[in-house]
């Protein structure tokens, strides 16, 4: 199964971010776990068919409405 890491920077109301995460891949039906979770910078992995991470990828860089995303970084893993 295919895997990848996300390092996202910007301005973050960590809670809100979260909680986007888990029910962006809860819809997408791929696994996510949240790592650093911080005000300028959220660390995610995912796993699951490789279409649904770019999906997941997209949703998250445009992120919830009090929450800006600047830069996504992503690792495979």
């Amino acid at each position: 199964m295919p895997r990848a890491s996300y390092v996202f920077l910007g301005r973050f109301e960590p809670a809100s971010f979260a909680e986007f995460v888990r029910h962006r891949a809860a819809r997408l039906a791929i696994a996510a776990e949240i790592g650093a979770l911080g005000a300028e910078r959220i660390e995610v992995a995912v796993a699951g068919a490789e279409e649904l991470i770019e999906m997941f990828e997209m949703a998250c860089s445009l992120g919830p409405i009090d929450c800006v995303v600047l830069d996504v970084l992503r690792r495979p893993n």
